[in-house]
């Protein structure tokens, strides 16, 4: 170790992330300490990392994070996030910031201050590519002034913001790629919450648990669309078909848009979906390069429409993975065996159930006769609780039919997973 280059040792030290695990490998000797104090790259300071964190008063966590951070030189990456921890001094965190900002390249900020800190405009105009924020407060972005020309990656994580300064803060990120936006408290500036964002670089969106009446997306190049734990009365996305992963768990739309260039998709993920069906079969029929299908608890406006799968094998000839949960409503299986055309590409296939009965199985073996060359499956049981006797028999007679089926196929490698 005596002979690795300081460069290499600062490197080393970087990998390790946590502060306080740098600290004490810094104490190694004088060359790691050189590599500690100039050419360390990364630095992360996080309440869960180590419990003494809470132990500690809040000024002696400020003393602890200045003194650590004013013996390195060139920072690229900081890390500060103290949850469950008091309110630091907002002098204190603005020191860190202006020691930092030139040669930062990303920022994790989840820091309580009194009062609020405005990362916009202590970090705007520097060369940070990478942005997290939680529990802060935006408010009167300057586009302008506060711009972000390298940021890539833009994470808000229960922010609150007004919907015009979230769009000015997409504006000041012209180069913007990734943007998270996770929990956010949206100040209302009408009868209405209504957010219109317009960006020409952004490729990946992500939004969980947020309620808006209006979510208009604007974005020629966006191809990975990810919407969680959502109400949202109407979502629009304007772009020019480069959508390649739509997902959608446990949302609730009144009206949604996602275009009707929709070519290029890839991956369709939907779990806890209640499914406008001319629309969405629309959607799914012009996507033949679609090579990952799942629809788990996906619930369909008319009971009398089905997925079957004869639909599935012919417009969907590139799909290696599909992945369906099995629901039986009034006699009606919406994921039928109908036709007779095998899903070639299907190597890996996911299966669940709401309810035990013997029609499960026979379904399952439907579907492992049409994906000759499957090479692993997935069960995925669903098991309330067993009180009765007839009830535990039901289950292991179950479970044996399940094992002299798979007999049938030892060349498939089949996973169980019990909820």
């Amino acid at each position: 170790m005596e002979h690795l280059p300081v460069e290499v040792i600062g490197n080393i030290l970087s990998r390790l992330g946590a502060a306080r695990d740098i600290v004490i490998a810094s104490a190694t000797c004088r060359k790691w300490r050189e590599a500690f104090c100039y050419h360390l790259h990364t630095l992360s300071f996080n309440s869960k990392d180590w419990p003494l964190y809470h132990d500690l008063t809040t000024s002696q966590l400020e003393i602890l994070i200045t003194e650590t951070i004013f013996q390195t030189t060139g920072l690229q990456g900081l890390s500060i996030l103290m949850d469950e921890v008091d309110e630091f001094s907002a002098s204190m965190v603005i020191a860190w910031l202006m020691y930092t900002r030139e040669t930062l390249r990303s920022l994790w900020y989840n820091v309580r201050t009194t009062p609020n800190v405005n990362i916009l405009e202590i970090c705007g105009r520097q060369k940070l590519e990478t942005l997290f924020l939680a529990h802060n407060l935006i408010m009167g972005v300057e586009p302008n002034y506060q711009r972000f020309s390298c940021l890539k990656s833009l994470s808000l994580s229960s922010v609150s913001i007004s919907a015009l300064d979230m769009s000015l803060l997409l504006t000041a990120c012209p180069k913007i790629e990734i943007l998270d936006l996770v929990n956010l408290e949206i100040a209302m500036s009408d009868t209405q919450v209504a957010v219109e964002l317009r960006s020409p670089t952004l490729k990946s969106i992500y939004v969980e648990e947020i309620s808006l009446d209006k979510f208009i997306l604007e974005a020629d190049g966006l191809e990975h669309l990810h919407l969680k734990d959502c109400v949202l009365e109407l979502f629009e996305l304007v772009g020019k078909g480069t959508l390649k992963q739509y997902k959608i768990d446990d949302v609730s739309f009144i009206h949604f848009d996602i275009g009707e260039s929709l070519e290029n998709l890839e991956v369709v993920d939907i779990n806890n979906f209640t499914i406008i069906w001319p629309k969405f079969y629309k959607m799914i029929l012009r996507s033949s390069k679609l090579r990952r299908l799942r629809l788990w608890d996906v619930f369909f406006d008319d009971e009398d429409e089905i997925l079957d799968l004869e639909t599935i094998a012919v417009c969907f000839p590139q799909l290696s993975y599909l992945s369906l949960r099995y629901d039986l409503r009034d006699r009606v299986l919406h994921y039928g065996l109908q036709g007779s055309s095998h899903l070639e590409n299907v190597i890996e296939m996911e299966l669940g159930w709401t309810d035990i009965n013997e029609l499960f199985l026979d379904w399952a073996e439907g579907l492992l006769q049409r994906c000759p060359n499957l090479r692993k499956l997935v069960i995925h049981e669903v098991i309330s609780e067993i009180k009765t006797h007839e009830e535990y028999q039901m289950l292991g007679n179950f479970t044996s039919s399940i094992v002299q089926l798979m007999r049938k196929y030892m060349h498939v490698e089949v996973q169980f997973y019990y909820e």
